[in-house]
Formats: C-alpha cells, sequence, structure tokens
C-alpha cells in the first residue's frame, strides 16, 4: 500500500481477536495550498515559538501544560501522557450493534479503511465483515488515536471493513434554538405534491464523479492567469464573481416555478419562462394582473383628458388660515 497505517493493534468480537490495521479514507492534496508571503521582499512568513517576555524559544524546552488556574499549569512530559494506560490504545472491541441506519449523520466524523494486517487474519476478517453484512448492523467500539479516545463504527464497505470515527453527544449542539422561530404549520398540499413529483423525478443513483469542486477549478484557473502574466494583478469576472440575488417570490410564484420546473425538466427559472403561462391556474391569475391594471390606466387617462383640471392648492389655501 502507498500510504503507512495510523493505527495498527487487534480488533476483537468476544473470544476472538483480529490484527488488522487502519488506514486514513480520506485526502487534501486536490486543493492548492497557499502560503503567507512578505510582498515586498517576495519571501515566505515563518512562525517562531515565542514565550511572552523572553522571546523565542528552543523546541527541547517546550513541555505540555494543563491550565488548572488562571496562568498556572501543570506540566507533563510526552513520556508520561504516553504512559497513560489505555486499553482501547491496542483494542478495538466491539461491545455493542445497532441498525445502520439508526445513527444520526451528525455524529459521523472522519472514515478510514480497515484490513487485516496478515494473511493468519484474513479469515476470521471476512467472517465479521460478512457477519455485519447478512445481519446489516454496525459495530461500535472505542479506539483511541492520535491522543485522543474516539467512539467508533465499523461496517462493511467492499471487501474490507470502514471504520468511521463519531463525534460524542456533549461534542453537539442541540437543535431546538436554532430551529425555535421555524412555524410548525404543514407545507401547502398542492405545493407539496408538485415539489414531490419533481424530486421523483430527479431521482437517481449516487455518483460522486458527476461532481466537481467548482472553487478548486476556478483557483487554478487563476492561477494560471497570473503565471501566464508573470505575476501581475489579475482579478476574476464579475459574472463569475457576483452572485445572482435570490428575488423574492410569493406562494402563487412557487407553484408557477416548481411547475414549470417539473414541464421543463428542472431547467429553473430558462425553462418557466419558455412555458407560455395558460399552463397553469396561478400563471393566468399573475398574467390578467398586468391586462387589468393597463385598462385602468387607459380608462384613468380618459378621463383626466375630458376632466378640466382642477387646481387644488387653490382650494386648500383658505383652510389653512380658517384653521
Amino acid at each position: 500500500m502507498a500510504s503507512r497505517p495510523v493505527w495498527k493493534g487487534q480488533m476483537r468480537l468476544s473470544l476472538v481477536s483480529i490484527d488488522v490495521e487502519l488506514y486514513s479514507a480520506t485526502k487534501t492534496t486536490s486543493r492548492p495550498r497557499f502560503r503567507q508571503i512578505h510582498e515586498p521582499s517576495g519571501k515566505p512568513i515563518h512562525y517562531q515559538k515565542v514565550a511572552e517576555g523572553i522571546g523565542p524559544v528552543d523546541k527541547d524546552e517546550i513541555m505540555k501544560g494543563f491550565e488548572y488556574e488562571k496562568g498556572d499549569y501543570v506540566l507533563l512530559t510526552e513520556e508520561e501522557i504516553d504512559a497513560v494506560k489505555l486499553e482501547t490504545r491496542k483494542t478495538l472491541e466491539l461491545t455493542q450493534f445497532v441498525g445502520a441506519c439508526e445513527i444520526n449523520p451528525l455524529y459521523f466524523e472522519k472514515p478510514y479503511y480497515m484490513v487485516p494486517a496478515d494473511d493468519l487474519a484474513e479469515d476470521a476478517f471476512r467472517v465479521i465483515r460478512d457477519a455485519l453484512k447478512q445481519t446489516g448492523k454496525v459495530g461500535l467500539g472505542q479506539l483511541a488515536l492520535r491522543g485522543q479516545e474516539y467512539l467508533v463504527a465499523v461496517k462493511p464497505s467492499g471487501k474490507g471493513l470502514l471504520l468511521e470515527t463519531l463525534r460524542y453527544e456533549e461534542e453537539l449542539r442541540e437543535a431546538d434554538p436554532y430551529f425555535a422561530e421555524i412555524p410548525a404549520e404543514k407545507a401547502d398540499p398542492d405545493l407539496l405534491e408538485v415539489a414531490t413529483a419533481l424530486i421523483d423525478k430527479k431521482t437517481d443513483e449516487f455518483d460522486a464523479s458527476a461532481y466537481k469542486d467548482h472553487y478548486v477549478a476556478a483557483l487554478r484557473e487563476l492561477i494560471g492567469k497570473k503565471l501566464k502574466n508573470k505575476g501581475k494583478r489579475v482579478t476574476a469576472d464579475e459574472d463569475d464573481s457576483t452572485p445572482a440575488k435570490p428575488q423574492k417570490s410569493n406562494v402563487i410564484d412557487l407553484m408557477a416555478a416548481l411547475k414549470s420546473s417539473l414541464e421543463g425538466g428542472g431547467k429553473g427559472k430558462a425553462a418557466a419562462a419558455e412555458k407560455p403561462a395558460a399552463k397553469s391556474r396561478a400563471t393566468k391569475t399573475n398574467a390578467a394582473k398586468p391586462a387589468a391594471s393597463k385598462s385602468r390606466s387607459s380608462s384613468k387617462s380618459t378621463a383626466s383628458k375630458s376632466t378640466p383640471a382642477k387646481k387644488p392648492k387653490a382650494a386648500a389655501a383658505p383652510r389653512k388660515k380658517a384653521s
């Protein structure tokens, strides 16, 4: 394997122990990385370890400290921290199993690939993997990794297993304060029916390769332009960088937009513009309003031509004096 394992140890189920290895399932190398540069000289900025009132210090003089009171610390060496005995540093015991869909997605944090450490572990590894597949369950346990003990979930993934670290309950914020001001009303049945039909029409199998990071692509394009222009200042096009402001709409406009999206294959505003107004009762109502207001305005203009103009200022003057 190209990468090194981030953890080696045993996965244990009751009396069965399997030697396994963990590998990070994610990577961040695809994003452009930036450094801070001193513009006048063009040299990169470096960071130094500095103690207040002393200045830069050597790496060997640095220890980890826990602040038990303001300004007072308990100092710990790396050896003392490493000597803390946790069984989960070398052993992952599966203590509980739950349904694959029972864990709220908010708990999931980071995925790792789990593989058997050697040929001797493969048979037992396959048994655990296939048993999880057959039962549709996820194994739960705890694992000490990179200086922290995690709650983890283990589930089958292809020919191997996927281990995902989970957040503890105290790490999550309650949703109620954020959702409290949302009215407890149900959606309009007609609107809900059209929206559901649109979702059904757009439902398909998930294909991650169909989605690309447009921001990274735009950054790379900007970097390429800068290199081509030998470092001269280059700005992104206004059309690309300035998002269109969302327009407010009422229920009638929402129904028209949903129906137009459904009929036009989900092309949004462009599809809505192509469809005739007679397709829905809602658009008929909108179309009728301008015509009515136009006839009213024309009748007003006709009346103003036939009736002589009044002088409201002259009529109002005596009232002001009387008051």
